[in-house]
């Protein structure tokens, strides 16, 4: 209703509740000017908390930005990253309606989204039960491909620069969040920091186990021709890889699922997260150790 220009900005909150959510990237720990272009990191400023927003059944309607900027980002560098943050929010009807910019020694982006339930209940992470299946939609493992892949310096095969493309911009699949919602989903959430250890979220929420089948988890082809390329292990990125932004989500048994969603397990009596025939430990993003 009010956008910037004014002490604060008003939306409308028809449901009568707002979900909001906020992230933080700093510069050489989130992203590095070097790989990503002020367009890329205005994408994946958005995205990371537009998604979240979405993990909760929600429709992402605003978010405001907090800005710290070195002496040396030009203001080209600037109005890509704005261009970045608006083209992402246009993909889910949503508006960049303000923010606060600084003076810093780093880049520094701090993004709150706000977003509308449209009647619903929240899908929080607590509610999946023994007997409920496990599904995920959306990419997994390319972003921590692609991060490698620029990690290793190696030149990037035109067949895989799709993949250092998801490290610099995720796609998240925003439209299946309220969709899951609609078909009863008992719990979700965003898949940033790995699907191993995200799903360890809903397990310890829920009081419940989760027991993934690795058969079932997709490791299309550019996967594999990476983890050739690099010595390594395709699932452990699809398991443990985060930056992809995917949703990860539990239905009650039954529940006839849209083909873009991926059946890959169950919750089970117990605790914890299995992998099927596999010894993992839990890796994923440690924000104090990595």
């Amino acid at each position: 209703m009010l956008g910037p220009g004014d002490d604060a900005a008003l939306l409308r909150a028809p449901d009568g509740r707002v979900v909001v959510t906020t992230d933080l990237l700093i510069e050489g720990r989130h992203f590095r000017r070097d790989w990503s272009s002020g367009y890329d990191i205005g994408r994946k400023a958005a995205a990371q908390n537009l998604s979240d927003v979405a993990a909760m059944g929600a429709r992402p309607t605003g978010i405001v930005v907090g800005l710290g900027l070195p002496a040396d980002a030009s203001t080209g560098w600037l109005d890509d990253l704005t261009d970045g943050l608006r083209d992402e929010c246009d993909l889910v009807g949503a508006s960049v309606v303000g923010g606060d910019v600084t003076r810093c020694d780093a880049v520094v982006i701090g993004v709150t989204a706000l977003g509308d339930l449209g009647g619903r209940a929240p899908v929080t992470r607590s509610g999946a039960r023994p007997g409920d299946v496990v599904a995920v939609t959306g990419r997994l493992g390319h972003a921590a491909a692609g991060l490698a892949l620029l990690r290793a310096g190696l030149a990037v095969p035109a067949e895989l620069a799709g993949l250092v493309e998801a490290h610099r911009r995720p796609l998240p699949p925003y439209a299946r969040g309220p969709e899951a919602a609609a078909l009863g989903a008992t719990a979700m959430l965003d898949v940033s920091d790995g699907l191993l250890q995200d799903l360890g979220h809903v397990a310890r929420a829920s009081g419940a186990g989760v027991v993934l089948d690795p058969g079932r988890l997709p490791v299309p082809g550019a996967l594999r021709e990476a983890a050739d390329l690099l010595g390594a292990d395709p699932l452990e990125w699809v398991l443990s890889g985060g930056d992809d932004h995917a949703l990860a989500a539990t239905f009650p048994d039954g529940v006839a699922l849209p083909s873009e969603w991926t059946m890959a397990g169950r919750v089970v009596e117990g605790g914890g997260v299995r992998v099927e025939g596999r010894s993992v430990e839990h890796g994923g993003w440690d924000h104090f150790r990595e």
